[in-house]
């Protein structure tokens, strides 16, 4: 029995040898160094603003304190940075990325614009699972989806992402008549273009970033909600309908239920395949220190930004759900979206 506790002992001791080498190891990598953040988008829409958020906070917790600087990468509706981050940047924990919730789920229903493969990229975290939101103008008239259904309706899109699937979907499944005009940068674009007059509404945007990008539209109805996409519904868009519940079959709403679940994925930080996994677990325990540190949370309450924190490990999982979904709901989906570029 002694032999035991002696054995059992040396074996914690030498566990905690392991866990300070690996700690100092991860410590001498990042000390000094710069990390990038990469951009989907273009600067000032809602990926734009959490990113820089996490770009200014998340470094002080990574062991050896690396300096991480935003950089914008707009194209293809966050899929130039995707593969970017994919195929070209280094595979070693010092490039870092957000692109849009929805490319697993381009993948999931074989868009051949994906050339890359989303279940690769390691997640460390989302700071926000936050509902989308489908909106028009508040001077277009259109107020709901009826109004929608009963004349054409043009609406910005960035590309093949949230932007331009759901106007898509509503009009296979609940007879809208949303014209998609692809091409713009950026979601920040898509609300100049709004206010313009070039287009009637966006969309797809999260009701956090409305919040926090947009107050005064939200407080000023300058934006009408027609619904919102999520699984379940927010607790202050009440009046607001689920897109789920719109289904008027259940084949319908498996569908809708599918194009619904990225809305968990959010603005998603990850990384490059292959970086080392203590750098994974660094990086990872760096997002879950950053997301209750008193000047990140407080620096996101006066930017009006929601903080809803989903894990790395989380992510990982609803990524590889989503790419494997049962065939037939993909194949119908991606008969109803398409491959939109």
């Amino acid at each position: 029995m002694k032999m035991l506790k002696v054995t059992a002992a040396a074996a914690g001791l030498a566990l905690l040898a392991s866990q300070a080498m690996a700690q100092s190891s991860v410590e001498s990598f990042y000390k000094g160094k710069q990390m990038d953040l990469v951009i989907g988008y273009s600067a000032g829409g809602g990926y734009d603003t959490y990113a820089r958020l996490v770009a200014r906070y998340l470094g002080q917790f990574v062991p050896g304190q690396p300096n991480i600087v935003a950089r914008n990468m707009p194209g293809g509706g966050s899929r130039v940075a995707a593969g970017f981050v994919f195929k070209v940047a280094p595979k070693d924990g010092t490039v870092l990325a957000t692109a849009d919730q929805s490319l697993s789920l381009a993948q999931a229903i074989g868009d051949k614009g994906i050339q890359f493969d989303t279940t690769k990229f390691i997640y460390i975290g989302n700071p926000s699972a936050e509902n989308n939101t489908t909106v028009t103008w508040h001077t277009t008239g259109i107020k709901t989806i009826e109004d929608a259904t009963r004349q054409e309706v043009p609406m910005g899109a960035t590309g093949g992402s949230t932007s331009s699937q759901y106007p898509r979907a509503m009009n296979a499944l609940l007879g809208t008549k949303f014209k998609i005009i692809l091409g713009y940068p950026g979601g920040n674009d898509i609300n100049l273009a709004m206010e313009k007059g070039e287009v009637a509404g966006r969309g797809s945007n999260s009701w956090a970033s409305w919040k926090s990008t947009r107050p005064d539209w939200v407080r000023d109805k300058k934006i009408n909600i027609l619904v919102q996409i999520g699984l379940t519904k927010a607790p202050d868009l009440q009046d607001v309908p689920l897109l789920l519940d719109l289904a008027k079959n259940d084949s319908d709403r498996a569908v809708l239920r599918m194009l619904s679940a990225p809305a968990t994925i959010g603005r998603p930080i990850f990384t490059t395949p292959g970086v080392p996994e203590d750098r994974v677990r660094a990086l990872r325990a760096a997002f879950e220190k950053m997301i209750v540190d008193p000047g990140f949370v407080d620096e996101a309450k006066k930017t009006n930004l929601e903080i809803d924190p989903v894990s790395g490990e989380e992510l990982q999982k609803i990524v590889n759900e989503i790419v494997n979904t049962p065939k037939e709901t993909a194949e119908r989906l991606a008969a109803i979206i398409g491959e939109l570029q």
